[in-house]
């Protein structure tokens, strides 16, 4: 007979107690312990499991000068976004975890990606949907594969079997919060089955060599469901984002061992599926006929990506005692210390006003040279003058009011002559650096935030 043992989890952050505490020692949380029933089974030794798996049998130990280097082995998608995501393509006995809101396309968009690769095998493993579910989406997504094959199973150790029989070379699970291993004895979705559950399909992906997606859930904060090892363990953590009412979602890098953590990469939700943005910035820009003041342009980069995208700033006469500061895409903190330079550089009395800004999109910008277009912005809305359509800015803004400095300026002026626009506004400790560079587009190079005032008005 196997013996029970139960421990204490913490539901925040996993940790392990053999009894209940009040506060969690890690991540310093009140009240988040809860008992699980662990079986600690004799059958569970499965050390060898993977051995004679692909015909390879692999040394333990190795000395560091003996291991060959080579580039990691890549297969490379259709998809030219999760491509750049993933920093060049799927790696070879990589595990990667992809969270996102119910709802949001996460197993339409990796049913598709399945779908599209056709000369290796898949396995799309489902715990939440019936094969006729999966197969009216597929049907949907209008992409037929005689190399993907689908199984609707909870139970790691079937699953285990039937990978055995048909030794795909992707999987992808869809969720690690539906499966259960039989070695752990509590309900599937808690923090010791999400744990082992992931740990055994860790384990397959680097003893084969093949890579597997885990489609996570997240919790109603937006952090990913299951406790933080979870994140640890995996290799690659992508985030599935975006709002429900517009089209476009993110797929956002928060971890990868392999590439970049900067990268996005851009989808439409369309009828048939998925359809990956090769040119967001046209996207994130509306294309208005009359002028409008409380509009400037950014000329950001994400990751290795430039992209222009719009700043929308209202500012209003208050009516309560204490103003309001409202924001969407941008950073509360940011936006207040940005008013409190236009207050005492410029003698703007911003600290009477209501002040709204919303990054056009739903996207979330996070690069500091978005700073210079949101001053623009507020400075528009302030005077109640538009500002004019063909001009860009880029540069971050320092306490002291000066225009600071960005790196990659060279890209960010190839995107904005390539989408027609005729100015853009610089820092002019950039200037040194494009003095050689031969564009059509009119560099405007100032220092301080005053300057910016006087050019625009």
């Amino acid at each position: 007979m196997s013996k029970t043992k139960s421990s204490f989890f913490c539901q925040q952050c996993g940790h392990e107690s053999a009894k209940w505490l009040g506060k969690c020692p890690s991540c310093t949380q009140w009240n988040t312990f809860v008992e699980e029933v662990i079986v600690k089974g004799t059958e569970k030794n499965n050390k060898d499991e993977w051995k004679e798996y692909n015909g390879i049998s692999k040394l333990k130990t190795i000395a560091i000068n003996d291991v060959i280097s080579a580039e990691e082995k890549r297969i490379i998608t259709s998809d030219a976004e999760l491509n750049r995501v993933l920093g060049g393509g799927i790696v070879l006995g990589s595990i990667v975890l992809v969270a996102g809101e119910p709802g949001i396309g996460k197993s339409t968009l990796f049913l598709q990606i399945g779908l599209q690769i056709k000369n290796i095998t898949t396995l799309y493993i489902s715990g939440e949907e019936s094969e006729q579910q999966i197969k009216m989406r597929a049907d949907r997504v209008g992409i037929s594969n005689d190399q993907f094959y689908l199984l609707t199973e909870t139970d790691t150790q079937s699953i285990f079997k039937e990978i055995k029989k048909l030794k795909p070379q992707l999987i992808i699970v869809d969720s690690i919060q539906t499966l259960q291993s039989p070695f752990v004895e509590s309900s599937p979705g808690s923090i010791s089955q999400i744990r082992e559950c992931a740990a055994e399909f860790q384990r397959f992906a680097k003893e084969t060599n093949t890579p597997v997606f885990l489609i996570g859930h997240i919790t109603k904060d937006g952090n990913i469901a299951g406790p933080k090892i979870l994140e640890h363990m995996v290799d690659t953590v992508l985030q599935f984002e975006g709002d429900r009412h517009y089209a476009y979602r993110i797929l956002r890098t928060l971890k990868n061992r392999f590439g970049s953590t900067a990268e996005l990469g851009i989808y439409e939700m369309t009828g048939q599926g998925m359809r990956a943005v090769s040119n967001p910035s046209e996207i994130l820009i509306t294309n208005k006929e009359d002028q409008l003041s409380g509009i400037a342009i950014a000329a950001t980069i994400e990751g290795m990506r430039p992209l222009l995208i719009e700043a929308q700033a209202l500012v209003t006469q208050s009516v309560y005692g204490t103003p309001q500061r409202t924001v969407s895409g941008f950073d509360l903190r940011r936006l207040q210390l940005l008013l409190a330079v236009l207050e005492k550089r410029g003698g703007f009395h911003f600290g009477v006003k209501d002040v709204f800004i919303n990054i056009a999109g739903g996207i979330k910008a996070e690069d500091p040279s978005i700073d210079l277009a949101i001053i623009s912005a507020l400075l528009s809305s302030y005077e109640d003058v538009a500002l004019p359509q063909h001009i860009c800015f880029a540069g971050e803004v320092g306490l002291s009011g000066e225009i600071r400095a960005v790196n990659r300026v060279e890209q960010r002026i190839a995107e904005a002559e390539k989408l027609g626009f005729e100015k853009i506004v610089v820092s002019k400790y950039n200037a040194k650096s494009l003095d050689k560079l031969k564009s059509k587009i009119e560099i405007i190079a100032l220092g301080k935030v005053e300057q910016l005032y006087q050019l625009l008005f």
